[in-house]
C-alpha cells in the first residue's frame, strides 16, 4: 500500500514539474473542423483518370481492391497501350485508350510516425502534429470518397487502428493520433531496427492495392531499408509524406548551444555564430534529404515533403 502511495506521489510530482502543454492533445477541436474544410476544398478537384491497372503499376489516386470500366478516349502520346480499346479503335479508325475509375469503397491505411525525432519542433508545432494535421485531411478526404480508411500509429507501443467506413472513423482515427505527445528520454539502441519490421508487418497486413501513406521525418531511413520498402511498394501503393522543421534546414545565429541529438541521445556542443558550423549543418542537411530522395525512388516509392509551419495543405495533397 505504501509503495503504490509513494509511486503515485511520484508519478504526480513528474506531471507537475513537466509543462501543462505536453498533457494536451496534439491538435484542437478547431483545428479538425478547419481541417475539415480543407478536406472539403481537396474533394472538389477533379479525379484523376486511371489506366495502368496492372500488378504494380498503381496509377489511381484513391485506389482500392478493383477498378471498373468506365468509356474510352482517344489515345495520346504516353499512353500505356496495354489499355487500347482495340474494338473501338478497329470500328472508328483512330486509336483509342480505355479508362477505368477506382472502386466505391478503397482502402486507405495512413502511418502516423510519433517516434522520438517527431517530437521536435521550432516553429508554430511539432512535427508530430503537423504529421497529425496531414493525416486529418487525407482521413477527411478518404470517408468522402466513400473509402475504408486504417492506421497504424508508430511510437513507444505501436498501436493499429482497424479500418472502418465513413467520416466518424476518420474522426476517432485523428483523436487517437492525436493523444498528447510529450518529449521521450534517450532512446533505446535498438529504436532504429524496429521500423524494418515496421514495415515488414505493414507488407504483410495490407490487402494487395490498398494505398498507404507514410507520414514521417524519416529520420530512421537508411539503405537497409530500400529492400523491405520496395516489397511493400509492389503490393500497395505507397506514398511517402515526409514532414521537415525550418531549424532543421539552416540554424539561425545563437551562439554557443549545446544540441541534443534525440535519434542516438548524444549531447553536443556548437558555436552557431561562426558562418561554417550553420554552412556545415545546412550541407549535411541537404545531403541527408538526397540521400533520402534516392532511397524511396529505388524503393518505388513516390514522396512529397511538407513544412511543419504549413498551413495550408491542399497545395501538397491535391499532386500526391
Amino acid at each position: 500500500m505504501i509503495r503504490a502511495r509513494l509511486k503515485r506521489l511520484a508519478r504526480l510530482r513528474v506531471q507537475a514539474e513537466t509543462p501543462a502543454s505536453v498533457h494536451i492533445p496534439l491538435i484542437t477541436a478547431t483545428d479538425i473542423a478547419e481541417l475539415a474544410v480543407q478536406d472539403s476544398l481537396l474533394a472538389t478537384l477533379p479525379v484523376r483518370e486511371v489506366h495502368d491497372h496492372h500488378a504494380g503499376d498503381w496509377a489511381s489516386r484513391w485506389l482500392g481492391r478493383g477498378l471498373d470500366f468506365e468509356e474510352s478516349r482517344l489515345y495520346s502520346p504516353g499512353d500505356d497501350i496495354r489499355d487500347m480499346d482495340w474494338h473501338t479503335t478497329a470500328r472508328t479508325g483512330r486509336a483509342h485508350l480505355k479508362i477505368y475509375r477506382e472502386e466505391r469503397q478503397p482502402l486507405v491505411h495512413l502511418v502516423v510516425d510519433r517516434g522520438t525525432t517527431m517530437r521536435f519542433g521550432t516553429r508554430r508545432r511539432l512535427k508530430v502534429a503537423q504529421a497529425v494535421r496531414v493525416a486529418a485531411v487525407l482521413a477527411f478526404t478518404a470517408a468522402g470518397h466513400n473509402g475504408v480508411i486504417g492506421a497504424t500509429l508508430w511510437g513507444t507501443q505501436d498501436e493499429t487502428l482497424p479500418a472502418r467506413h465513413g467520416r466518424m472513423a476518420a474522426l476517432g482515427l485523428i483523436e487517437q493520433a492525436a493523444a498528447p505527445c510529450p518529449p521521450l528520454s534517450d532512446p533505446a539502441p535498438t529504436e532504429s531496427l524496429r521500423y524494418g519490421d515496421r514495415l515488414a508487418a505493414l507488407e504483410v497486413g495490407l490487402p494487395r492495392g490498398a494505398r498507404l501513406v507514410l507520414i514521417s521525418d524519416f529520420a530512421w531511413l537508411t539503405d537497409a531499408h530500400v529492400a523491405p520498402l520496395a516489397r511493400l511498394a509492389a503490393r500497395v501503393d505507397v506514398w511517402a509524406i515526409r514532414i521537415v522543421d525550418v531549424a532543421e534546414r539552416g540554424l539561425p545565429a545563437m551562439g554557443t548551444v549545446c544540441f541534443h541529438d534525440m535519434a542516438s541521445g548524444r549531447r553536443v556542443w556548437l558555436d552557431t555564430a561562426q558562418d561554417s558550423v550553420r554552412n556545415a549543418i545546412r550541407t549535411a542537411f541537404s545531403d541527408r534529404q538526397a540521400a533520402q530522395a534516392a532511397w524511396l525512388a529505388r524503393a518505388g516509392v513516390r514522396h512529397s515533403q511538407v513544412d511543419s509551419e504549413a498551413d495550408d495543405l491542399i497545395a501538397l495533397l491535391a499532386h500526391g
